[in-house]
C-alpha cells in the first residue's frame, strides 16, 4: 500500500520542471511507514568524496520536501561526524523523520569500543543519541554479525534499548541468511524485540540476496532496505568500456571500479540503453529496478550535491515495463547453482502434475 506524503519540483534531464512525490511503504510486518527511497547520510562529512554540513542540510531539506521521511546513518560514518551533521539537519523537523543508525563497527582502539556486547551497545546508543541530538532512534541496526559475542547477549541488550524508550525498532545489516534466521528464532524464544529490517548490498551488479535473503525476509515479514543500489557508482553511467570516469567522482576511489569484468560492463550497457529509451538517467533506472523488487522496502541512496539528490529521487517516477525487466535480468541474473537449479526443476515437475506450487 502506498500513501503520498509530499511533493517537490525537480528538474529533469530535459531541464524543465516537474513534480516528484515519494510514497511510503510499511517496514516489513511493522506498522512503521517509511518513504520508498531512503536518504543515506554516509556522504555527510566524508572527506574527498562527501559533502559539507551546509550542503547536507540542503539535501535533507529537499529530500523531506519531496516526501522523503527515512534517513540512514551509522556511528562509524566519519567517526560520528555523519550523526552530528544529520542530527543538526533534522533538529527542527525530528517528528517528520524516521531516523536510522547503526552499532558494532569500531569507534576507537579500546577493546570494548566495537562489537555486539552489552557494554558496547549500551555505551554506543547513548553516544549516538548525544551526537544526533535526539531522545530516541527509530531504527537501531547491528552493522555486522559479531562472532565474538553470544547472540542472545546482543539481542537482550537491543531489547533493553527498546524497553527503555531509546530505540523504537531494531534491525541488522550484512547478515548471512542463516545468521538472520538464527536471530529471529532466538528473539522469539526470548520474547525480545526482533530484527524488523535487513540492510544488505543489492543492485543489478550484486544480486546474491535473491537466493536466500529475499525469500526469508518475505516469509518472516522483514523489511529490506538495500544499500549500494547503484553498485558503488558503477551504474551511474560514469563508468563505461574504454572510458575513464570523471575526475573527482566517487567511482574513481571505489575499489570496485578498479577491476570490472565483462558481465558488469554488459549490465552497465543495458542500464544505459534502457535509460536512453525512457529519457532518464542510468542512476534512475538502477534505483527503479531495486525499488520494484518484491520484498524491498526502501533502497538507500547517497548524495553529495543537490543535483545528485534530484536525480536519485526522480527514480520514484520511472516506469519500467516487462520488457525492460527482461532486458536487465538477461545480463545480470545469478547463475544457477546447486541446489537452486534443482528447486526450479522441482517446481516444473509439481506443476506438471497439477500441484499448486507457490
Amino acid at each position: 500500500m502506498f500513501y503520498h506524503i509530499g511533493a517537490i519540483i525537480l528538474s529533469d534531464t530535459l531541464s524543465h520542471k516537474r513534480s516528484i512525490s515519494l510514497k511510503v511503504r510499511k517496514l516489513g510486518r511493522t506498522g512503521l511507514k517509511v518513504s520508498n527511497l531512503c536518504l543515506g547520510a554516509m556522504t555527510f562529512g566524508a572527506p574527498n568524496w562527501g559533502c559539507d554540513e551546509k550542503t547536507a542540510k540542503q539535501i535533507v531539506d529537499r529530500f523531506i520536501d519531496a516526501g522523503g521521511n527515512f534517513i540512514d546513518t551509522a556511528n562509524v560514518y566519519s567517526l560520528g561526524q555523519s550523526e552530528v551533521i544529520t542530527g543538526r539537519a533534522i533538529k527542527d523537523k525530528r517528528d517528520k523523520v524516521v531516523l536510522a543508525t547503526k552499532v558494532v563497527s569500531p569507534m576507537g582502539m579500546g577493546a570494548n569500543q566495537a562489537g555486539g556486547s552489552r557494554k558496547n551497545i549500551l555505551d554506543a546508543v547513548d553516544a549516538s543519541l548525544q551526537r544526533l541530538g535526539t531522545d530516541y532512534i527509530d531504527l537501531y541496526q547491528v552493522h555486522a554479525y559479531d562472532f565474538t559475542t553470544p547472540l542472545d547477549e546482543t539481542i537482550k541488550a537491543l531489547d533493553d534499548c527498546v524497553r527503555w524508550g531509546k530505540v523504537r525498532y531494531v534491525g541488522c545489516s550484512n547478515y548471512a541468511a542463516w545468521e538472520l534466521m538464527k536471530a529471529v528464532s532466538l528473539s522469539r524464544e526470548l520474547g525480545a524485540a526482533r530484527f524488523d529490517s535487513l540492510q544488505p548490498q543489492y543492485s543489478l551488479t550484486c544480486r546474491y540476496i535473491e537466493r536466500e535473503h529475499l525469500p526469508l525476509c518475505r516469509e518472516e515479514g522483514i523489511g529490506i532496505i538495500p544499500y549500494s543500489p547503484l553498485g558503488g557508482g558503477l551504474l551511474t553511467g560514469k563508468v563505461r568500456r574504454d572510458q575513464a570516469a570523471p575526475e573527482g567522482s566517487r567511482v574513481t576511489i571505489n575499489p570496485a571500479t578498479q577491476s570490472i569484468d565483462e558481465k558488469t560492463f554488459d549490465v552497465i550497457d543495458a542500464v544505459v540503453a534502457v535509460s536512453d529509451e525512457l529519457n532518464c538517467t542510468p542512476s534512475q533506472i538502477a534505483l527503479a529496478w531495486v525499488m520494484r523488487q518484491r520484498g524491498v522496502t526502501s533502497p538507500i541512496f547517497g548524495a553529495r550535491t543537490i543535483e545528485q539528490l534530484e536525480d536519485n529521487v526522480g527514480a520514484a517516477e520511472v516506469v519500467l515495463e516487462e520488457k525492460h525487466f527482461e532486458q536487465l535480468d538477461k545480463v545480470s541474473k545469478l547463475p544457477e547453482v546447486y541446489p537452486y537449479g534443482n528447486r526450479e526443476r522441482a517446481k516444473e515437475l509439481l506443476q506438471a502434475i497439477n500441484f499448486e506450487y507457490a
